[in-house]
């Protein structure tokens, strides 16, 4: 008789909460309810105790010195590179380049990739829930080199049209770059389907993980993506580091986005020879603390169990969801079927932004404006939301607080 399935024991939120010290604070004289997790997600006491330990004992240049400081700092930072590389389940860590965070990332890949690649009539096919990040730098390279920009369509539950999508694919595409999950509607995005519709044409494929990654795995191998790109901030990880993964045959044939100091292996003033991967790609003094911290949250993620958070964050989800209908003229956008914890919403009452200010003086942060998604408003017909975004250590009782101040929210402007 085979032994009984185990199954995980259950979430002690509590505990993982003591873990986060900004969560006991109070603000506005009220508890902190901190809701605004896809602006960027708060620092457990391990993430804080690497960055203060960097400052204190290992604070120094990397790659370039050969006393003892530099070579102990140079030691972290590249060891996080490979905990990354092993987290992201890429092939070797030469296809991790540290940068300041998805933004950067996505730049560096519409200059250094696209931007060479694109002729007139080229065509690079984005979605209508991208995050501006996601729209902007592939704006600036299409102008320039005279290409266009196609989007795939969003039907009302939030999800995307993928028969629209195919339809987009043709021999001028030169790239698709979408989102792992919607900022604004949480949507999950079948990546994995997305990558190897575009693989079908030989169309390379970006990802956007800043608001996936937090909730689910990101396994690039598995999704078959050619570049995947994550902020650290949101991943319970300092602000200004985050990481571009690409292939490296990709990588190696790009050009340096930046120049400097780092990436070179010989100057002179007939000409420079370029470092190899990934040092090519980061020029000047990195983030060397941020990179250290990004471990540390790494390190919690791995250690709390990933698939428990994302397990209980889609009970909260739920929850929330079901408690957010009680309240009247409340209208949730994106209804789709897979979804990590955002919840986009509007009231006939009060506009998103006086929604947000009420709900500050109870001392819950939540988001308020187009969360720099201005084309998904426009296709919502709205000029703004108002959103709470989710974490593991966000609880039941946060919710029902959330609701009691959105009640507070119709009373005011009745």
């Amino acid at each position: 008789m085979s032994a009984p399935l185990a199954h995980p024991a259950p979430l002690d939120v509590e505990r993982l909460r003591r873990d986060f010290p900004i969560l006991s604070q109070r603000v506005r004289n009220k508890p902190l309810v901190y809701l605004d997790n896809g602006a960027t997600t708060q620092k457990p006491q391990s993430v804080i105790d690497a960055l203060v330990g960097y400052y204190t004992t290992e604070n120094a240049n990397i790659h370039r010195g050969v006393h003892y400081l530099s070579q102990q700092a140079t030691f972290a930072y590249e060891r996080t590179r490979g905990r990354i590389r092993r987290f992201l389940n890429a092939a070797d860590n030469s296809e991790i380049v540290f940068v300041r965070g998805t933004t950067e990332g996505i730049n560096l890949v519409a200059q250094s990739f696209a931007r060479p690649r694109l002729h007139e009539g080229d065509e690079i096919i984005v979605s209508q829930m991208e995050h501006h990040s996601n729209i902007v730098p592939w704006q600036m390279v299409c102008a320039e080199r005279g290409a266009r920009l196609r989007v795939i369509p969003v039907d009302d539950a939030g999800e995307l049209i993928l028969e629209e999508y195919e339809k987009l694919l043709n021999p001028r595409t030169k790239l698709v770059a979408v989102a792992h999950a919607s900022n604004v509607l949480g949507t999950i995005n079948p990546v994995a389907r997305i990558t190897a519709l575009a693989h079908q044409h030989g169309v390379p494929v970006l990802v956007d993980g800043a608001q996936g990654i937090p909730h689910l795995p990101a396994d690039v191998r598995e999704l078959g993506c050619d570049f995947y790109v994550f902020s650290g901030h949101k991943i319970f990880g300092p602000t200004g580091i985050g990481v571009l993964y690409g292939r490296r045959e990709l990588l190696e044939s790009m050009p340096p986005y930046q120049g400097g100091g780092s990436m070179i292996v010989k100057v002179s003033f007939e000409g420079t020879t370029y470092a190899e991967l990934p040092n090519r790609f980061e020029a000047g003094t990195p983030h060397i603390a941020g990179a250290i911290g990004l471990e540390a949250a790494i390190d919690y993620l791995n250690e709390a169990g990933q698939e428990r958070l994302a397990a209980y964050e889609t009970e909260l989800l739920g929850y929330a969801t079901q408690a957010l209908s009680q309240v009247k003229g409340l209208r949730v956008f994106g209804t789709a079927r897979d979804k990590v914890g955002v919840l986009s919403f509007a009231m006939e009452s009060a506009h998103p932004h006086d929604i947000g200010t009420v709900l500050d003086s109870e001392g819950i942060a939540i988001r308020a404006g187009h969360h720099c998604a201005q084309p998904l408003m426009q296709r919502y017909g709205v000029p703004a939301m108002a959103r709470a975004s989710l974490a593991f250590y966000n609880t039941r009782e946060e919710i029902d607080a959330l609701v009691d101040a959105l009640l507070k929210v119709n009373e005011v402007f009745a």
